[in-house]
């Protein structure tokens, strides 16, 4: 037996989506599909939690947003206003504990929090909480926020939340419900995605602008970094809560995390994508019969790289999208079983030709070398691979699910040596200067520490990938 997550799958991975609606009759309606709109961001939990502006009603659960959910779940979440979450499974704890939104009763009401990110000093502020009587139930840093807030002398909920906020350091998009209020909030840097949107009367907040495109609503703005957003009868309350002078928006998210639909920081990524394509042919043609993208994500760079080149775009690598949690697997080993059990070679297009693979990115490199020898394995007589990203050679401590430097293929090797390894014929990467070209952004406005190693947000020594607590108490004695 094979389980989902022993399929390979060599990419970084988001480790969750938001979305927030505030002021519509069927709130818990419009949160459901803002988190179907953003599968792609968490696979794990997902989670809702409504207000009917005197009681809370939550529903979480393990798994996809339309096996958690079913219609009665749905009817029971009363209210006109809601927040919701779906996570990425981590290699650190799983389980339905650490499920968000969480929600709770202290002292001034009701309150329910979710977030996408990563607080890089939660486990100092967790230490600190606990000293003092803190109780947690989770292992998540969410729920250190929660108490830095239950805890603070503030006369408002935003006095109260801004009081815990400054305490934070890291990357995060934060959304609060209280019984009257939707409350939305980014860090300093801007990090991670938050968009506001509009839909009739009522208010809408999202990691992404597909989810707007699903229940119809449209785009405002951007939550700006530093800023606290609320939303309550009166309107929309705008409050910058932190000095926004060093914007670094997470590159990567143009790359590989956001659905192509979306609209970020003013940047169609499917257009962001295709861009980079272009970028990666100019600087890294190679004489081929035909372009192939390794789907989905490769999809619109190739198609890029093709129009460039000039050279035809054939779907040569086929993908199932309708890969369950477990597979029986033969008694009789099949080479490559998991990457096959994604993607099937196409023969009949691939036998005795020189193709160009284009990918997003290449981080340990196992499933590379694989989609390589299944090309061959199909007749390709030349396999020459480009990558739509630099290089990865650091891990990401911001709210993104990535291996430890040392398992980084880019960190361990030169380009020659992981050509060597993959078994292509030949290896380029996009330039960092390629990439910014493409997003038509200025490098300094991003975070790109994946590729540099150049942190916007201070790292304690030696640390271990993410800095969450779910990290953390996993590498614990029991």
């Amino acid at each position: 037996m094979v389980t989902a997550s022993e399929i390979p799958d060599d990419h970084f991975h988001d480790e969750c989506g938001v979305f927030g609606v505030f002021g519509h009759a069927e709130a818990a309606n419009q949160a459901y599909l803002g988190l179907y709109a953003q599968q792609h961001r968490g696979q794990e939990s997902a989670g809702i939690v409504t207000t009917d502006g005197e009681h809370f009603h939550s529903h979480r659960g393990m798994g996809l947003v339309g096996d958690v959910f079913d219609p009665s779940d749905i009817t029971r979440l009363d209210g006109c206003s809601g927040i919701g979450h779906v996570r990425y499974s981590t290699s650190g704890e799983s389980g339905i504990r650490n499920c968000q939104p969480f929600s709770y009763q202290y002292a001034h009401g009701g309150i329910a929090m979710c977030h996408n990110g990563n607080i890089v000093n939660a486990i100092a502020l967790r230490h600190e909480l606990e000293q003092s009587g803190s109780i947690f139930q989770s292992t998540s840093d969410t729920e250190v926020l929660i108490h830095l807030v239950a805890r603070s002398q503030g006369k408002t909920t935003e006095e109260r939340l801004a009081e815990a906020v400054l305490r934070l350091s890291g990357g995060f998009s934060l959304l609060v419900l209280t019984e009257t209020k939707l409350i939305a909030l980014r860090d300093r840097h801007g990090l991670r995605p938050l968009s506001i949107g509009r839909l009739g009367d009522s208010w809408v907040v999202s990691s992404e602008t597909c989810a707007f495109d699903l229940i119809g609503a449209k785009l405002v703005r951007d939550v700006n970094p530093g800023e606290m957003v609320v939303i309550d009868a009166e309107g929309l309350h705008s409050h910058q809560l932190l000095p926004a002078n060093d914007r670094r928006f997470c590159v990567f998210e143009y790359i590989y995390f956001a659905r192509p639909d979306s609209t970020i920081a003013d940047i169609n990524v499917y257009e962001a994508r295709y861009a980079i394509g272009v970028e990666l042919a100019r600087e890294a043609a190679v004489d081929a019969d035909f372009i192939m993208p390794v789907p989905d994500s490769g999809v619109p760079p190739a198609m890029g790289f093709a129009t460039e080149t000039g050279m035809p775009l054939k779907l040569g690598l086929i993908r199932n999208h309708y890969v369950g949690r477990t597979f029986i697997e033969p008694k009789q080993s099949i080479r490559n079983f998991g990457v096959k059990l994604k993607l099937n070679a196409n023969r009949k297009l691939i036998d005795g030709k020189r193709v160009v693979l284009v990918d997003d990115s290449i981080v340990r490199g196992t499933t590379s070398r694989k989609i390589v020898e299944m090309v061959r394995a199909a007749g390709a007589i030349e396999v020459h691979l480009r990558i739509s990203s630099p290089p990865i050679r650091n891990a990401c401590f911001y709210g993104i699910d990535t291996p430890a430097d040392a398992e980084l293929m880019a960190n361990q090797m030169d380009i020659e040596q992981m050509r060597q390894a993959i078994g292509a014929d030949s290896l380029a990467f996009v330039s960092l200067e390629g990439l910014y070209r493409a997003v038509a952004k200025p490098r300094g406005e991003h975070c790109d520490a994946c590729f540099t190693g150049d942190y916007p947000v201070p790292i304690a020594p030696s640390p271990s990938p993410q800095l969450s607590l779910l990290h953390y108490f996993s590498r614990q004695p029991r």
